[in-house]
């Protein structure tokens, strides 16, 4: 993606020069409002009102996970998560949809209703659910940022596991999430794009290797610079 985008007369950003490595997670971080959730639209051709001059590579079909899980509630776990093939029109495929849901842990709560799990348990569904995509490219818009700090944690390592081979946006504001997860980590800001050092060691990282804290701090530095 190189380009600017507006909202009317309205600037969001320009002059951006974004490329996703294949096959890797690029982590985007930055203040409020600097555009971060509209790339992510644009990547997914879902930013309505948006005008973007420039060039964007077409990642074909995509898969997305945002910070709200999304389940329909008058649904059950099983259809939420064959929500996407239905809405295509395309025949539900329930023993893999029950295969996704093993591996995110929740075989045994197919048949329940989302108000019957917790809010961990309701984001596994929503990976599931993106999984069920099986698309190469995925975006993920803060999708921990609403859990507690230990099934955060864990949700991060999960993610990690299941998408290993797949390219991966993920925007986050915790610096701690990019240095576990980011084999790029870019913060952007309203010049453009600060590239990051990630540490070399593979995803997850562990939340006290020396390497996540030193690129945390770092993110941390960056990020209370004024721009």
């Amino acid at each position: 993606m190189t380009g600017s985008a507006a909202i009317g007369d309205t600037p969001i950003f320009s002059n951006l020069d974004l490329t996703l490595k294949p096959q890797s997670w690029t982590c985007l971080l930055g203040a409020s409002g600097v555009g971060k959730s509209t790339v992510l639209r644009l990547f997914a051709g879902l930013a309505e009102g948006v005008t973007f001059d420039g060039a964007l590579s077409d990642p074909g079909r995509v898969a997305m996970m945002a910070q709200q899980d999304l389940l329909m509630p008058w649904l059950s776990v099983l259809d939420n998560v064959l929500l996407g093939a239905r809405l295509r029109g395309a025949g539900p495929d329930h023993s893999l949809a029950r295969d996704r849901l093993a591996q995110v842990g929740l075989a045994d709560h197919a048949d329940k209703m989302p108000s019957a799990l917790s809010g961990g348990q309701r984001q596994r569904v929503a990976l599931a659910r993106t999984l069920m995509e099986d698309r190469a490219v995925v975006l993920l818009d803060e999708p921990f940022s609403a859990l507690d700090a230990l099934t955060r944690a864990q949700m991060q390592e999960l993610t990690a596991e299941l998408l290993a081979g797949r390219t991966v946006l993920l925007v986050t504001h915790d610096p701690n999430e990019a240095a576990r997860l980011g084999q790029t980590i870019l913060i952007m800001t309203p010049t453009g794009l600060v590239d990051i050092a990630a540490p070399t060691s593979p995803i997850p990282r562990d939340i006290h290797a020396a390497d996540v804290l030193r690129a945390q701090a770092n993110l941390f530095d960056h990020l209370r610079r004024p721009t």
